[in-house]
């Protein structure tokens, strides 16, 4: 697990959620709750939603913001104010995710009203200290793009392939032995010119083309 604020590797890596994690934050009475999870599309993100409905069903509000895919080229994100005045909850939560460039991640922020009204700047600072708070302490690890290639080779070739997929970081899936040995390599993007000067060297053939992951 890693911070942020350490550097990526090539082939746009990014950092994501490695846990689920909830801080909370009190406000003239008001409650915040922060929890903040891994997401990779909209559908697990509604879901993750409404998964804090459940846990907090007399809370007021359930504010959230969410990013898919890469931070700096995200592929989605949305945000919901969820009946607090319009731009005071969604956008400073997803504002702050943008901030730490963090990919496949929501925050949602539930409200217990404390009785006190805290005015829009309040809201804003209220929603933007409590996402801080809890993406502070939320430990990432980091996601690096693969692809994964089918193989076909013969048996005296499966330990060297064993041996250089521990020292890339890459993962044999799905061996199957028959005549010969078929399997699923996948391969983290910064080794592909790696790999295909390796399978050149051992005689190792593919089968099909490269799947991204």
């Amino acid at each position: 697990m890693q911070a942020a604020s350490q550097h990526l590797s090539p082939r746009d890596s990014f950092f994501t959620p490695a846990e689920t994690l909830e801080r909370e934050l009190e406000v003239k009475k008001s409650r915040f709750i922060a929890r903040a999870g891994l997401v990779r599309d909209r559908e697990e993100a509604l879901a993750f939603v409404e998964s804090g409905r459940a846990d907090h069903p007399d809370a007021r509000h359930h504010c959230w913001g969410y990013l898919v895919g890469n931070p700096s080229t995200a592929a989605s994100a949305a945000m919901s104010d969820d009946g607090e005045p319009s731009g005071t909850a969604g956008k400073p939560i997803l504002n702050v995710i943008q901030h730490k460039g963090i990919g496949d991640v929501i925050v949602v922020v539930t409200r217990y009203f404390g009785g006190i009204k805290l005015g829009a700047g309040g809201l804003v600072r209220a929603y933007s200290g409590a996402t801080q708070k809890v993406l502070a302490d939320l430990a990432l690890t980091e996601h690096r793009p693969r692809r994964i290639h089918p193989l076909c080779f013969d048996f005296s070739r499966e330990q060297p392939l064993r041996h250089w997929a521990e020292q890339h970081d890459a993962r044999l899936l799905d061996v199957e032995y028959g005549p010969q040995v078929s399997a699923r390599l996948s391969v983290p993007l910064e080794y592909e010119d790696e790999l295909q000067a390796f399978l050149g060297a051992q005689n190792i053939a593919r089968l099909g083309e490269p799947e991204p992951r």
